[in-house]
């Protein structure tokens, strides 16, 4: 049971960090998130790339919702954009988790 509350865990800080990542570039920006520009462009590749990263999930559903509105994906499509998202949440919540874990290792032989 501690593995499956484990990856509970890792998938919700994988959520949470992709809507607090997206929700502040839509903030910011006055657009909706997608992979479109000004978020993906291939003449800023690393911005692309860490903006997907950490907003990914957020914007493959967004884009498969309006791709499933327009009807240019149909229903089994949108359930695959769905169980990608959520596998990529749980992905990005083990590497947020990880990165946390490696951030509070040496603060805690200081003392902290």
């Amino acid at each position: 049971m501690a593995g499956m509350e484990l990856f509970l865990f890792a998938f919700v800080v994988g959520l949470t960090a992709c809507g607090l990542t997206g929700s502040t570039m839509e903030l910011v920006s006055g657009r909706k998130v997608a992979f479109t520009e000004p978020y993906v462009s291939p003449s800023h590749v690393l911005r692309s790339l860490a903006v997907t990263a950490g907003a990914g999930p957020f914007m493959l559903v967004n884009d498969a919702l309006d791709a499933r509105r327009e009807n240019r994906i149909s229903t089994i499509a949108l359930l695959s954009c769905g169980c990608t998202a959520i596998a990529w949440s749980l992905a990005l919540g083990i590497v947020v988790l990880a990165i946390a874990s490696w951030t509070i290792s040496p603060l805690s032989r200081l003392g902290f």
